[in-house]
């Protein structure tokens, strides 16, 4: 097939036509989607991909999107699990996940964060230890979304306390079904428990289930929060349920409301910048000069970072590795989110903090006040992303560092070993 956009959208609307059929079960139509290598086309040929680059990836979902066709599962912790294995993982890794990934079969969460460490991801304390033919792990991790209802986790755990903070760190796929993988839902501000603390006590896993090497966990950790970064860049859509009645699309719903329930509040945690123009007519405060003048500044804010994402898109396409473009985009989601719930508390008022049916958009503005902190925390907080930026982006010399030349167990720290 030829990769121009005008051959890419012949064949995909071939391809479909042929198809097609939304009276197919959810899981057996992915199956016929990943084959075909339609369901992730820039993946490469012999990982279910056609090896086509990134830019005419949206050629080929506006033709799905043109007949209501539904495509492999994107959305959540997936989504990271894939990009991580796909550049990092084994052929028996990706040969075991990749597919189940994409169908939907399996969900993932990612064990990163630790108690004691807050951002400092390097500086995790839960420990791997090979012992016989498994590795053991033991430790806390917290701020876990969807563990609760994840199969397997991305885990960053220490294999040698005499290695330097980030030379230590060794990156696993963690079975969360076993009996020594305790999951505690957290119950936020905003109502929702997608976030879990985690207690890993004895946990074994398969030397085969070791990402890359012993001691490349911060290498592989880096791939997972880039892409992470990355999707917060204001171009990625949400999960919407189609209300259509055929097949597929009450197995996509019913899916939509279990397994992609934590998720339900990002987009009020993204500020929900699609409602300030509607909120600002219906209420009339769209004639007031400096309600106005507040309404041009963020949605021109809003542009320039999708603008941002999209150089950032085209330089993935160019085959250039993950860089800081996913921290720009991350900081600024995080100050559109914030400027978003200023102007919506403007627009609104006293109402604004109401819920119930009689409330603005029945609630979803007060969501919207008490879930955009977490933007400014979630994949890295608002201070990493400056550090990042002002290191590789800006050049600036690294902030004195205690801990970068000496073993990580003489490093002072919140926790015990």
């Amino acid at each position: 097939m030829e990769h121009t956009e005008s051959a890419v959208r012949a064949a995909c609307r071939a391809w479909l036509a042929a198809n097609w059929d939304p009276n197919r079960g959810l899981i057996e139509w992915r199956n016929i989607l990943i084959d075909s290598g339609w369901g992730a086309p820039a993946w490469p040929k012999r990982w279910y991909g056609l090896d086509l680059p990134v830019g005419l990836v949206p050629v080929v979902e506006e033709e799905m999107a043109r007949i209501g066709a539904v495509g492999v599962a994107k959305a959540g912790i997936r989504v990271l699990a894939s990009a991580t294995i796909l550049a990092h993982g084994s052929d028996l890794q990706k040969e075991k996940f990749l597919r189940r990934s994409m169908t939907g079969e399996d969900t993932w969460c990612q064990l990163f964060s630790e108690p004691g460490s807050g951002s400092d991801v390097a500086g995790a304390v839960t420990r791997a230890e090979m012992r016989g033919n498994h590795w053991v792990v033991n430790g806390q991790k917290v701020w876990t979304t969807s563990a609760h209802k994840a199969d397997w986790g991305l885990l960053l755990a220490r294999t040698d306390w005499d290695q330097r903070k980030h030379k230590g760190l060794s990156y696993f796929i963690l079975d969360m079904k076993q009996p020594g993988v305790t999951v505690q839902p957290l119950r936020q501000m905003n109502g929702h428990a997608s976030f879990n603390q985690v207690f890993i006590t004895d946990a074994l896993v398969p030397p085969e289930m070791l990402v890359a090497n012993v001691g490349d966990g911060w290498e592989v950790t880096t791939t997972t929060l880039m892409h992470e970064r990355r999707g917060a860049d204001g171009l990625r859509s949400w999960a919407q349920a189609s209300p259509r009645p055929e097949r597929i699309y009450q197995e996509e719903r019913a899916e939509i409301a279990t397994v992609m329930e934590p998720y339900k509040w990002y987009p009020q945690r993204a500020g929900r910048v699609d409602l300030l123009m509607p909120r600002a007519i219906e209420t009339g405060a769209i004639d007031d000069p400096v309600i106005r003048q507040d309404l041009a500044k963020l949605l021109t804010m809003a542009k320039s970072a999708e603008w941002t994402a999209r150089r950032a898109r085209a330089a993935q396409e160019q085959g250039r590795p993950q860089g800081p473009e996913g921290s720009l985009g991350k900081l600024a989601a995080s100050h559109i989110a914030r400027a978003a719930a200023r102007l919506h508390t403007a627009i609104s008022g006293a109402n604004a903090l109401l819920t119930g049916p009689d409330s603005p958009h029945t609630g979803t503005i007060a969501e919207i006040l008490v879930s955009v902190p977490a933007t400014s925390i979630a994949g890295g907080t608002d201070e990493i992303q400056r550090n990042i930026i002002a290191e590789r982006v800006l050049k600036m010399p690294r902030e004195p560092s205690i801990d970068s030349d000496r073993p990580f167990r003489d490093v002072p720290r919140n926790t015990v070993r």
